[in-house]
């Protein structure tokens, strides 16, 4: 079985030395979030998952989630509900909610760390709680008051969960293809019929109710996605008074048998004539859902860092225990039978990229959730155009960017353990099938890349980009006389520039034929994604080197940096030139010619 130990110094290094979090939290008027605070957040943070939710990680995959299709409940494995209990008695589910509601008011990237911790000890028992932050912000922002009174408070407390609900047997992606329809009742309810699909914590047995936040037709509503409409739909029924009724007309038809993630329920609902209300404005349902998906998008992005990391540590451990053969070079530990695995250069070049991919990620994943606070809190107005504008365009980018990786790190932690990561008691290969769906759901990767390069580049002319690129030259500037960072700065000028032009490339391509924009897009996404890790890795040795961290530490961080730049950031060379070589090689073959 895996373990797992919570990276304290580096998230604390990555918040303090690098983000300056305590100082920005304070002049945006988080005056309880204070370095002690939060530190002491953390500890907490690292108790409850390494202690409690870390040992559960193994047995929901081994026993999974089983549903009764004569009641429609759905029973998690043993140990989640009490683990839930927990969780909600330690206040975490109200963290970073607003004190309105029951919450504890911290900044959105104070959780994060938390969020990490989750993900990486136990992955499915998160999924629980995971959308309930999700609709929050979906209710503060689009919601009608007696809608904020009556459902934010148990959700923000944790007594009830939420959901999101888009997906139908006919339509994922391409909402605007749904059916499920919303019939209005006298009393201003709707009543809500259709069917969804692969609904994350659709039914559990944590709570006494559960809020689905669903995309439905009003009967006049027009075709395509401008006729689509966000409904609250509670599993029991809920009147403007807060009054809890009977159960709504909303049941569970199966659970999905899944490649990983056993001890998370993915849902078939229902819905009959369930009971629902409006959230926001007829007809304009998508853009108060991706108030929800969006938080939800750099959630995931984080779930792919968590597993990252605990496949890097378990690599690790095995890497320095696991005997076999001499180093090329002669005996590095002639006193054993044998050396180990970790002296060889490819046992190396696996855990380098692991380290590098986690470290650099975890910093591009915290500045995101920065982001957040930044532009809805900052004092300054142009400050939060900015940070909205650039935490737009890092959304795609930390989805897909961290969730890619974790597949990559949990393949390269499954290699270093050779065929006993292959078999089960080791738990590695848990972490590679629990990692997979992480590039899926919440919009694939080639759905992040068509976002941002068709709609945070192309249609909104690259204003986080500019933003990005600007925060890349007024770090390569402020640094020019600094020797710790010297031999960066000029690639990472570089990189920028050659970003910059194929940006313009591509959209004068796009002119011309349309299809640039999809045949570029994912190796646009992930070049974008290594040369904003290129910047993470030259600032984290700029700040670690400044630092009071120790010399073992700051070495670390150098060696790491130097690994990424010579080993991984070329991997943008292939990504460029895949994007110049146009839509031919892949649009001329004909569809009835790919085979048989």
């Amino acid at each position: 079985m895996s373990s797992y130990k919570a990276p304290l110094r580096d998230m604390q290094f990555v918040l303090f030395d690098v983000l300056d979090a305590e100082s920005q939290f304070q002049r945006m008027g988080f005056g309880d979030a204070s370095r002690d605070v939060l530190e002491a957040v953390l500890e907490e943070g690292a108790r409850f998952t390494e202690t409690v939710l870390a040992p559960l990680n193994e047995t929901g995959d081994r026993v999974g989630c089983s549903f009764d299709a004569a009641t429609g409940a759905v029973t998690t494995p043993p140990g989640f509900r009490q683990a839930y209990e927990q969780y909600v008695d330690g206040g975490w589910a109200g963290l970073t909610s607003p004190p309105d509601f029951g919450g504890q008011g911290m900044p959105h990237a104070a959780g994060v760390p938390l969020k990490e911790m989750i993900d990486a000890a136990n992955l499915a028992w998160g999924n629980f709680p995971l959308l309930s932050h999700g609709a929050t912000e979906a209710l503060i922002h689009h919601g009608e008051d007696w809608q904020r009174e009556v459902f934010l408070k148990p959700l923000v407390e944790g007594r009830w969960t939420g959901t999101m609900c888009l997906t139908e047997p006919h339509c994922g992606t391409d909402l605007g293809l749904l059916k499920t329809r919303a019939v209005p009742n006298d009393d201003g309810s709707f009543e809500i019929t259709g069917t969804k699909i692969f609904i994350t914590a659709g039914d559990h047995d944590f709570t006494d109710n559960i809020v689905h936040l669903v995309l439905a037709r009003l009967p006049d509503a027009p075709a395509g996605s401008k006729g689509i409409s966000l409904f609250v739909v509670p599993k029991v029924r809920v009147a403007r008074d807060g009054t809890v009724g009977d159960a709504n007309a909303v049941r569970v038809g199966s659970i999905e048998h899944k490649m990983g993630i056993h001890g998370s329920a993915t849902c078939v609902l229902n819905f009959d004539g369930a009971q629902g209300y409006l959230v926001g404005q007829p007809h304009k349902g998508l853009m108060a859902m991706f108030t929800m998906m969006n938080t939800a998008r750099l959630a995931v992005g984080l779930q792919g860092l968590g597993l990252s990391d605990r496949a890097l540590q378990n690599a690790l451990a095995y890497s320095r225990e696991r005997l076999q053969m001499r180093s090329l070079s002669g005996a590095k530990f002639p006193d054993k039978p044998a050396d180990p695995i970790i002296v060889h250069p490819d046992v190396r070049r696996m855990l380098l990229t692991c380290k590098a991919l986690v470290e650099g990620g975890r910093l591009m994943g915290y500045h995101a959730a920065l982001l957040v606070d930044i532009a809805h809190n900052a004092p300054d107005t142009d400050e939060r155009k900015q940070a909205d504008a650039l935490l737009g365009f890092m959304t795609p980018i930390v989805k897909a960017c961290l969730t890619e990786w974790g597949v990559e790190c949990t393949y390269h932690a499954l290699q270093c353990y050779g065929g006993h990561g292959y078999i089960a008691e080791h738990g590695i290969e848990q972490l590679a099938r629990d990692a997979r769906i992480t590039t899926l759901y919440e919009g694939t990767t080639g759905i992040q890349a068509l976002d941002l390069l068709g709609r945070k580049v192309m249609q909104l002319q690259g204003a986080g980009l500019q933003v990005f690129l600007g925060m890349v030259e007024a770090f390569c500037k402020e640094h020019e006389g600094n020797a710790a960072v010297a031999e960066f700065i000029a690639p990472l000028r570089d990189k920028a520039g050659e970003w910059q032009r194929l940006t313009m490339q591509i959209g004068q391509r796009a002119v011309a034929d349309a299809d640039e924009v999809g045949a570029a897009a994912y190796d646009y996404l992930m070049y974008s994604g290594y040369v904003a890790l290129a910047y993470w890795w030259a600032r984290s040795v700029a700040a670690s080197e400044a630092s009071s961290q120790p010399e073992g530490f700051k070495a670390g961080k150098r060696e790491t940096a130097r690994f990424y730049f010579a080993r991984i950031l070329p991997r943008t060379l292939a990504h460029a030139a895949a994007m110049e070589s146009g839509t031919a090689p892949l649009m001329t073959l004909d569809a009835g010619q790919f085979g048989e």
